[in-house]
């Protein structure tokens, strides 16, 4: 039985595709999306609604289509409120990747340097892990995590001369939550708050079966464990979605927290674990939270310029007399 400690992430579900990739198969068919991986056995398409693991042995051809450059429309210079909405999306929504420059180190220098990032998300139900983007407080979650809840608080490990001090923050914004991706992006609105430490965003998608990751979390709420393990396969299918598969454990309480590779970076957030087995712990990609905070930011880039273009009543006019 598969225990969840989330719902099935979609990966770029119903995303826009610039070009298209076409499998011709034996049958005569076709199938036509975005490749996201090829292996010796099988190729994984993205069909946008769903993704699709084909095995080679039913293709006949594959055929790759190069997105045409687009003439760029001359736009129009954008007004102040406008600007205005565009940096506060940002501020919101946009996350820090490390630098190509970043050298693998070992997981306890890192787990010194991360671990103040790193929180843990209360709520009356039950509790989950968390990870801070950004220094004004934005963090990710699971959405089961705080599904149904009003009452959200976040505990926050702050340095203070070499040691670590856990604080309680209770105003807690819900500022987007997507069910189907089982993510959730909070603020800690808290007055007074001090700037927090954060952590980048890596590549999912550069991660190499076999390497070393490791996450950090709150399992049955025990606070700042750190699990170690390498990723055992970067396409497992389960109903139909794609996650990564580690050995690091995995366990109730782990959900929304940090996957770590050995650069520090974030390449997953883990969020279920198989009962029945050992070793066998699963994480949302990196680049599925990438798209989540995306729509998030052009969300709100609409909502502000929908509500600075509403038009003035106009004048009653007056017929000529």
């Amino acid at each position: 039985m598969l225990v969840r400690l989330c719902m099935l992430v979609v990966l770029l579900g119903g995303a826009v595709m610039a070009a298209a990739d076409a499998i011709q198969l034996k049958e005569k068919t076709s199938v036509t999306g975005k490749i996201l991986a090829e292996k010796r056995d099988q190729v994984v398409i993205d069909l946008g609604y769903t993704v699709l693991v084909i095995p080679r042995n039913q293709i006949a051809k594959i055929a790759r289509e190069e997105p045409a450059e687009a003439k760029p429309k001359a736009q129009p210079a954008p007004t102040p409120s406008e600007t205005k909405a565009d940096n506060k999306a940002e501020k919101a929504s946009l996350y820090q990747s490390g630098p190509a420059s970043l050298a693998e180190r070992s997981v306890r220098e890192l787990v010194n340097q991360l671990g103040e990032a790193v929180v843990q998300v209360r709520t009356p139900g039950g509790l989950g892990s968390g990870f801070i983007l950004g220094e004004e407080g934005y963090l990710i979650t699971n959405f089961h995590v705080i599904e149904g809840e009003t009452q959200i608080s976040v505990e926050v490990y702050h340095q203070t001369n070499g040691q670590l001090e856990r604080k309680a923050y209770k105003q807690i914004r819900i500022i987007a939550m997507n069910k189907f991706q089982d993510l959730a992006l909070l603020k800690i609105d808290e007055k007074d708050a001090p700037k927090f430490a954060k952590v980048p965003l890596g590549d999912s998608d550069a991660l190499g079966v076999g390497e070393r990751v490791f996450a950090i979390g709150s399992p049955l709420g025990l606070e700042r464990t750190v699990t170690e393990g390498i990723v055992s396969t970067k396409t497992r299918q389960l109903q139909g979605e794609l996650y990564l598969q580690t050995t690091a454990q995995i366990n109730p309480g782990n959900s929304g927290g940090p996957l770590f590779n050995l650069r520090g970076e974030v390449v997953g957030v883990t969020n279920m674990k198989l009962l029945f087995g050992e070793g066998l712990g699963f994480a949302i990609p990196v680049e599925a939270v990438k798209y989540f905070l995306l729509r998030q930011r052009q969300s709100q880039q609409r909502l502000s310029l929908s509500r600075t273009a509403q038009p003035h009543p106009q004048e009653p006019r007056r017929d000529p007399g």
